[in-house]
């Protein structure tokens, strides 16, 4: 047995309660349905098609068990296939989906450079492993692999800056704690992790909560046998080795280096776009991971909805329209939350009419048409709408046939 199967049999990741099922959803990035439209099929793909769906590295089940209830909940027909390495962390996953009546998973144990002979599959989610292979380029190829080549992939992995004073810990505690079975090497780092300064960079950082949160989330932040970050740099050049292309954060505007920019200080023109994230990335210094989405690079440039087709009916994340209405009318602007950071989007108030028509069943060109007035003037407007909030990961874009289902 490996050290990391070991790991997460012992402590399998996230803690979860599979009782808790029947209170809540947990729903996040990547692999929320609609965002999968939207950044990997330009928010039309014919749903008339069974929805191939790989988890690799599927944890105790938070990304499968939101992927498959959406999908049952849109009535959308899919082949879904979980994956990892730990026995005790499928189990919890299976539970976990059985209590929600979500049969028709395939549940196989396994590592993730093997998951070219499951596929392939319109759709990987790939959370939180990338960063815990001795070879990681090893595992970007076996995604694209496994990848059908009209698809597309979301996947999470670790940044430096974010986990300041993570790796030095990490480094401590295997040579101190090196051989001890888990529970005691557990009890032990809590220990030495109680005597460490109040000045050492794990301290200072508060972005940091997983060792506060339960005994998996100590052990995996801090205890992990194989563990790196990727500046979103490296990440790009791993995708581009691997053949895919990076299509776009799933909150573009955390990489958007022109909002820590005063007047008269501007970016260099031949500046690549790879470099302007990884210039966004170390002035936020905040970024524990990057959450993208990427595809085949023959179909990355053109893989994402575009607010320009009018034919798409947008979609608020995490917002009533009435009251995101009410607020951008009263101050013109969207509040939003980036990587521990409040940021203010100024938005015209004359938004805040075409804000509340928003109700996942009309088109931009439906909620433009029953605003009435100058429908340039509209459409300008929602040019800006679509700025502010799908920068913040607020709004989505789906074909016509999803939002009448």
């Amino acid at each position: 047995m490996s050290e990391i199967t070991e790991q997460y049999d012992a402590y399998p990741y996230p803690e979860r309660d599979p009782d808790d099922e029947r209170r809540r959803l947990v729903t996040g990035s990547p692999s929320d349905l609609r965002e999968i439209e939207h950044f990997l099929f330009a928010g039309r793909r014919d749903w008339s098609r069974p929805f191939r769906v790989l988890v690799a590295g599927g944890g105790t089940g938070d990304g499968l068990v939101q992927i498959a209830q959406q999908l049952a909940w849109a009535g959308r027909s899919a082949e879904i296939t979980y994956l990892d390495l730990s026995t005790a962390a499928r189990e919890i996953a299976e539970r976990r989906a059985g209590i929600r009546g979500l049969d028709g998973i395939r549940f196989e144990t396994g590592d993730l450079r093997e998951a070219a002979r499951l596929g392939p599959f319109d759709y990987i989610d790939c959370c939180g492993v990338l960063h815990h292979l001795l070879e990681p380029q090893e595992g970007f190829d076996a995604l694209a692999a496994a990848l059908d080549p009209g698809g597309g992939i979301g996947l999470m992995v670790y940044a430096p800056h974010g986990r300041s004073g993570v790796y030095p810990l990490q480094e401590a505690f295997r040579t101190l704690l090196a051989g001890l079975p888990p529970a005691e090497r557990l009890a032990r780092a809590r220990e030495i992790l109680a005597r460490v300064p109040e000045g050492h960079p794990f301290r200072r950082n508060s972005h940091l909560v997983d060792h506060a949160a339960s005994d998996a989330g100590f052990y995996d932040l801090l205890l992990h046998s194989c563990d790196r970050a990727f500046a979103i740099e490296e990440l790009d050049a791993h995708l581009s080795r691997a053949g895919l292309g990076l299509v776009s954060p799933a909150r573009p505007a955390l990489y958007d280096p022109a909002r820590f920019l005063p007047e008269g200080v501007a970016l260099p023109e031949d500046l690549p776009l790879a470099a302007r994230m990884g210039l966004a990335e170390r002035l936020s210094g905040t970024l524990k991971t990057h959450i993208v989405y990427a595809a085949p690079e023959a179909r990355a440039g053109r893989a994402m909805a575009r607010g320009s087709d009018s034919a798409l009916v947008p979609h608020l994340r995490g917002a009533a329209p009435e009251k995101l209405a009410a607020h951008v009318a009263a101050k013109g602007e969207v509040a939003a939350q980036g990587a521990g950071t409040r940021i203010s989007e100024p938005l015209p108030r004359a938004c805040a009419p075409l804000l509340a028509r928003i109700d996942g069943r009309r088109s931009v060109a439906d909620i433009v048409a029953a605003a009435g007035g100058d429908t340039l003037a509209a459409l300008g407007h929602w040019a800006r709408i679509d700025r502010a909030l799908t920068g913040w990961g607020l709004l989505h874009y789906a074909s016509p046939r999803q939002a009448e289902r």
